[in-house]
C-alpha cells in the first residue's frame, strides 16, 4: 500500500483551509467556507456508510460532520475572524 498519493494530501488541504485564514488573517470568512464543504463531505461519507451497513465508520464521519458544522456556524455567526489591518 503506497504512503503518498493524491488521495492522502485531500485530508492535509482540508486542515489548512480550516487553520491557515484564520492563522494569517487574510481572507479569515474561507474557514467557514472551507468547514461548509467538509460538512458536504462528511454528510455524505456518512450517508455512504449507513448505506453499506457500516455503523462504526458511520458514527465517526456523523461525530466530524457534527464537528465541522460547529466550526462553522462558529466562524461564520457566533466568533467571525477579523481580517488584517492594511498598514
Amino acid at each position: 500500500m503506497p504512503t503518498a498519493g493524491p488521495g492522502r494530501a485531500w485530508p492535509l488541504l482540508a486542515v489548512a483551509g480550516l487553520i491557515l485564514p484564520g492563522v494569517t488573517r487574510i481572507l479569515p470568512f474561507l474557514t467557514s467556507m472551507a468547514a461548509a464543504g467538509l460538512m458536504i463531505v462528511m454528510g455524505s461519507a456518512t450517508a455512504f456508510h449507513v448505506f453499506r451497513g457500516e455503523s462504526e465508520s458511520a458514527i465517526t464521519t456523523a461525530v466530524l460532520f457534527v464537528l465541522v458544522t460547529i466550526v462553522a456556524y462558529t466562524r461564520w455567526k457566533v466568533a467571525p475572524i477579523a481580517p488584517r489591518k492594511r498598514a
